[in-house]
C-alpha cells in the first residue's frame, strides 16, 4: 500500500486536509500559521494568525485581522504574503505563496455577527495595534465592526515537505493547475 507522502496526489490531498483540520480543530498545528509580509520600508515581517477558512476548490484560505494592524499596511503596499505551517506529528511543512485581498466594512458585516463576543475583542483596540503606549496595559479593547478585516489569501503556490525517513518535497502551483512537481528536499 502506498503512503500519502509517496505520491504527488497524496501530498496535495494531505496539504488540503491539513488546512481544513486547522480551520476545524482549534488544537491542530495548522490552526496557527505564520503569516509573513514585507513592510512598506522593505523589512520582512512574520506573525502568527488564526486560520479561518480553507477552500480547496478556489485554492483560498482566510484569516481575520484588525484593519489598523501593521500587516494591513504592509499588504496595501504589497498584496503578497507567505503562510507557513509545521505539523510535527505528520513531519509535514507547508509553505504557501499567496495574493491577498482585504475586505472590511459592509463587505464583512454579515461575518462580524457570527464571531463570538470574546473573539470580537480582538478588533477595535485604542490606540490601534502597534502604537506606542506607556505601560503594558495602557490600551482599551472596544469591539468595533469597522476595524474588522478579512484577508482572503489566493494561493499561488504550495511547497510541501515531508520529513520522514526519506525526505520528499513537491511544488504545486495554480499556474500548472496544481499538477505538482517533485523538488529536491
Amino acid at each position: 500500500m502506498t503512503e500519502w507522502y509517496e505520491t504527488l496526489d497524496g501530498l496535495h490531498a494531505r496539504a488540503w486536509e491539513t488546512l481544513r483540520l486547522g480551520v476545524d480543530n482549534p488544537k491542530h498545528p495548522a490552526r496557527l500559521p505564520n503569516f509573513a509580509t514585507v513592510s512598506p520600508d522593505g523589512w520582512p515581517e512574520a506573525r502568527t494568525v488564526v486560520l479561518r477558512s480553507a477552500e480547496g476548490a478556489s485554492a483560498e484560505v482566510s484569516v481575520h485581522t484588525d484593519l489598523f494592524s501593521g500587516k494591513v499596511q504592509s499588504l496595501r503596499a504589497n498584496p503578497k504574503a507567505s503562510l507557513h505551517i509545521w505539523d510535527s506529528e505528520q513531519a509535514l511543512q507547508l509553505r504557501m505563496k499567496v495574493e491577498v485581498s482585504i475586505a472590511s466594512g459592509a463587505d464583512t458585516r454579515q461575518l462580524w455577527g457570527k464571531i463570538p463576543d470574546h473573539a470580537q475583542q480582538s478588533y477595535g483596540v485604542t490606540p490601534p495595534p502597534g502604537a506606542l503606549i506607556d505601560g503594558g496595559l495602557d490600551y482599551v479593547k472596544q469591539p468595533d465592526p469597522d476595524t474588522f478585516a478579512v484577508l482572503t489569501c489566493r494561493i499561488v503556490q504550495i511547497d510541501v515537505v515531508h520529513l520522514g525517513d526519506d525526505h520528499r518535497r513537491a511544488l504545486f502551483s495554480r499556474e500548472s493547475n496544481w499538477a505538482g512537481q517533485w523538488l529536491s528536499p
